[in-house]
């Protein structure tokens, strides 16, 4: 893979661009392809931004959203801006299987690949890209490559709201150890471009609707287990679980963290019944590499502190896999 930076010279002359990101996207898959379609497009290039499926409900308020397509319901219209792209640029996924129904389509494209991204062992699939695991996001990579390709007079609220969205959310509002120096840097400047961030933290966390807010309580009341042995705890929803509350998309974003606030616990999962498999979400505090452990036992991985992995058994196998596995894998 060849430096990012190379992909400047074709960035020379208008070019129409296809950007995606992964399927089941969160604020900082969002936020980096939407910022980085806003600027692209700032620079007289046609980009044009899919997402491989439907996205949360707490993020149809971003800057383009409107404009954006999804391939699950508009694969027509996907495939052809894929088609007629010169380049296709890839945020915040290290692997083309995580776009699912679009996988097949982006290892069949003959254009140059670019990758933006801080997941851990990126496939070597991509023509030129950056791959830093050690960014806090992808939105900040993104902040990063429009500094270094001189853009920073382009700027603007709607970049500044993206990008804002991704840090913010990757970092757990800024908590996360992966909030660095730079981090607070970039949000600096954003701030002084006239960025509203309270508007943005308020358009995340607090527009739940009542029957997520009671799906909460339930969870944590029915489908939490704590295992203070291990100081590990599970929380586990099935398909009944999801259509009883009429869960949307997104309505679970965030819910494993929760028992990491319990004082002691080090180890959080969820395990989902989704569709024909079972999708396992990991994090982890301090030194307990959940990266390693969703490599090794759920075909994952991720970061350090954040993975996510996948069963093919059904739900109450895995449940019963990971309650065996975690005896011997779990914080020391």
């Amino acid at each position: 893979m060849l430096p990012v930076q190379d992909v400047f010279e074709l960035l020379k002359s208008p070019r129409k661009i296809f950007l995606t990101t992964h399927h089941k996207p969160d604020g900082d898959a969002i936020g980096s392809m939407l910022a980085m379609q806003h600027y692209l497009n700032l620079q007289g290039h046609k980009a044009t931004a899919v997402s491989p499926g439907e996205i949360p409900q707490f993020l149809e308020w971003m800057p383009g959203t409107a404009q954006m397509l999804n391939y699950e319901a508009q694969p027509e219209e996907s495939l052809k801006a894929l088609a007629d792209a010169d380049l296709i640029f890839c945020v915040d996924f290290n692997d083309f299987s995580r776009t699912k129904h679009l996988e097949s389509h982006l290892q069949a494209a003959t254009q140059p690949t670019v990758l933006i991204d801080h997941h851990l062992f990126p496939k070597d699939v991509w023509t030129y890209g950056w791959s830093i695991p050690a960014k806090s996001s992808t939105c900040e990579m993104v902040y990063d490559f429009i500094l270094a390709h001189e853009g920073q007079s382009l700027l603007n609220l709607d970049i500044a709201a993206c990008l804002y969205t991704g840090v913010m959310t990757d970092t757990g509002c800024f908590r996360f150890p992966v909030t660095s120096a730079s981090v607070h840097h970039m949000v600096g400047n954003l701030l002084a471009l006239g960025l509203d961030h309270s508007k943005i933290h308020e358009a995340v966390y607090d527009s739940w609707s009542e029957s997520r807010m009671r799906f909460l309580g339930y969870v944590l009341i029915e489908r939490m287990e704590v295992f203070r042995k291990y100081d590990s705890a599970l929380i586990y929803l099935s398909r009944k679980d999801m259509n009883l509350f009429n869960v949307q998309s997104g309505d679970t974003e965030g819910m494993v963290n929760y028992p990491l606030s319990i004082a002691g616990i080090r180890f959080s999962t969820l395990i989902t019944e989704r569709g024909d498999e079972i999708k396992l979400s990991f994090r982890s505090k301090g030194d307990f590499d959940v990266n390693t452990f969703a490599r090794h036992y759920f075909e994952g991985g991720g970061h350090y502190n954040a993975a996510g992995g996948r069963s093919k058994s059904g739900l109450q196998e895995t449940i019963d896999y990971f309650k065996r596995i975690l005896s011997d894998n779990h914080p020391k």
